[in-house]
């Protein structure tokens, strides 16, 4: 494995990529929050948060992340001989670029696992490091194979428009029901298929959008943590902090702290 990194654009205005011939290696990048603009062949095509899109050796890369969408990317450059193999043990076709993954705190934290252990090379990291992504493969080839057992087309799209919506309105109130009544489907039909599509609850789903931004947020801006709270959507700061301490095992000063002493 070579490389590993997060992108915050929160201050540029736009951050473009262009390498006409590729890498000699993978690259496989997780947006876990915003969005970016990726160009296959020539065509342009918009990459939402809960998606990764996957690079092989020698080919075109053309992105773009812009400030105002508040992306954060998450990447790592990896090769090998056995690598075509390996994807396509998990069901990644050679031909894929762009993989849905859902969002998952899961993912941050092996990329942050691998930034970590390249950083530090502590004796066998890079062992560690291919049981890192190995996991990654393993994550995305069961959630593929949750799509496929469920061959439902008007499921499927229902759960891909759900998580749309979210990630483009997660920090306003949304109300669960409401939003099953609006799409024609009861609050028990839908909690129970977007959990077994995503793995979490649609209220669980919303939670962990918010904390992951307010995460992004904490490292990447001076914003403080009630300002942070409101950006993220809530109002109360202390009710945010004892949500995100639940969920992190640190409150948010504290983690700001643990996050400038690894850096």
């Amino acid at each position: 494995m070579g490389s590993a990194g997060v992108y915050h654009l929160f201050s540029r205005p736009r951050l473009p990529t262009h390498r006409p011939k590729g890498r000699l290696d993978y690259q496989l990048l997780y947006i876990a929050s915003g969005k970016a603009h990726f160009y296959f062949h020539g065509k342009e095509e918009i990459v939402t948060a809960g998606n990764m899109v996957l690079y092989r050796p020698k080919e075109e890369q053309r992105y773009y992340y812009y400030g105002v969408d508040r992306t954060e990317v998450y990447w790592v450059h990896f090769t090998g001989n056995n690598v075509k193999n390996l994807l396509r043990k998990y069901g990644i076709p050679d031909s894929k670029h762009i993989i849905h993954t859902g969002t998952s705190f899961d993912y941050k934290k092996i990329y942050l696992h691998m930034i970590q252990e390249l950083k530090l090379t502590k004796p066998h990291y890079e062992e560690v490091l291919v049981d890192y992504l190995e996991l990654l493969f393993i994550m995305i080839s069961r959630l593929q194979g949750k799509k496929a057992k469920h061959g439902n087309l008007f499921l499927l799209d229902e759960m891909e428009k759900t998580i749309t919506y979210f990630h483009a309105n997660y920090n306003h109130p949304i109300s669960i029901e409401e939003y099953a009544k609006s799409r024609g489907m009861s609050i028990s039909w839908f909690i129970r298929n977007f959990k077994d599509y995503t793995g979490s609850t649609p209220t669980q789903y919303l939670l962990s959008l918010r904390i992951s931004n307010a995460q992004s947020l904490l490292e990447s801006t001076s914003y403080n943590v009630t300002e942070i709270a409101e950006i993220v959507g809530y109002d109360n700061p202390l009710y945010f902090s004892r949500l995100f301490k639940k969920q992190c095992g640190v409150a948010p000063t504290e983690f700001r702290k643990q996050f400038k002493r690894e850096c």
